[in-house]
């Protein structure tokens, strides 16, 4: 082996060792400048597509060296998300919920709305209203649930009864609502959100906005006494993403939990992340996926729950 392929076998060991690195421990990369660590976070399962690039060089080049380091980021990979490929729903389930972005600029309301119907949740939360829209998902959605709330782009559908409902200023306009729904096995407190939504630009990854929201979200979430909960909509951010561990501290993703797959939601067409979420405490999920596209960019996300047995509902902290 000439040392000029030393050299460059020794690189591509070197590059392995660091994907393996990136993988393992994502929390150790710094989060500035520019929110570098949240990103990676929230694209890490996409990882994966460095390991074959750094696999043809180690062909090509005959590097057994480099060949042999590539052993560490499947390894690390395969340990840290064998288990998300993996289908881990369970029988049973209280009720079915569902949540998706419509998409403010949806140009068929009706048609997302017969595919809504399609998944038979019992609790259906809608984030992206419009004023020109949220009349016409009322109407399509008025003879399947009785009971409803919306205020400017956030609503929650129901075919059980619905109390305590409110909007939450988590943004100086309404993105954000609870409700406690009133099932036959218990009571649910449900919170419907839209958090701001992020971009990638040349000041890197912003999502100040997003952050400030999502505080006060988890400010108002600390205040509930309720014993089942679940908060769902579009969360611009995954479940990995280091700014949700005040959110994800405290309550479980039910695909991570009880789902099949990433279960990536946006963008509709070919969904490389997964932003749309349903977060629950208290109640536990038995299945969770991912519902048909509709005519918006998101895909809506299902969850299939278990309540925790009927008791008194507590009154919120003031």
């Amino acid at each position: 082996m000439s040392l000029r392929s030393a050299r460059k076998g020794t690189l591509t060991a070197c590059l392995a060792v660091l994907l393996a690195l990136v993988v393992s421990v994502p929390g150790r990369i710094p989060n500035s400048p520019g929110h570098l660590g949240s990103l990676v976070e929230t694209v890490l399962p996409w990882t994966v597509l460095a390991i074959p690039a750094l696999i043809v060089p180690a062909l090509v080049r005959r590097s057994p060296l480099a060949a042999l380091s590539l052993v560490l980021p499947v390894t690390v990979w395969g340990t840290l998300f064998g288990s998300t490929l993996a289908d881990k729903s369970s029988p049973g389930g209280d009720l079915t919920i569902a949540s998706h972005n419509v998409n403010q600029e949806n140009p068929d309301p009706e048609g997302t709305v017969g595919q809504l119907l399609a998944s038979k949740a019992d609790v259906l939360a809608l984030e992206e209203l419009t004023p020109r829209t949220a009349s016409a998902y009322e109407r399509a959605l008025a003879s399947a649930y009785p009971y409803h709330y919306f205020k400017e782009t956030v609503g929650l559908w129901s075919i059980y009864p619905l109390s305590d409902v409110q909007a939450l200023p988590i943004v100086p306009w309404t993105r954000a609502m609870r409700a406690t729904v009133e099932t036959p096995e218990g009571s649910l407190a449900a919170y419907v959100v839209h958090l701001p939504s992020v971009r990638v630009n040349s000041a890197g990854f912003t999502t100040r906005a997003r952050n400030e929201a999502l505080g006060r979200l988890t400010a108002e979430l600390h205040r509930e006494s309720a014993q089942n909960v679940v908060v769902l909509g579009d969360f611009n951010g995954s479940a990995d993403d280091r700014a949700m561990r005040p959110l994800t501290r405290h309550f479980a993703s039910v695909q991570t939990t009880a789902g099949d797959g990433f279960g990536f939601t946006w963008p509709s067409r070919f969904p490389v992340v997964r932003i749309d979420q349903i977060f629950v405490k208290g109640a536990k999920a038995t299945s969770a996926w991912t519902l048909p596209a509709t005519a918006s960019d998101h895909l809506p996300v299902a969850a299939r729950l278990d309540l925790l047995p009927r008791t008194p509902l507590g009154s919120r902290h003031p």
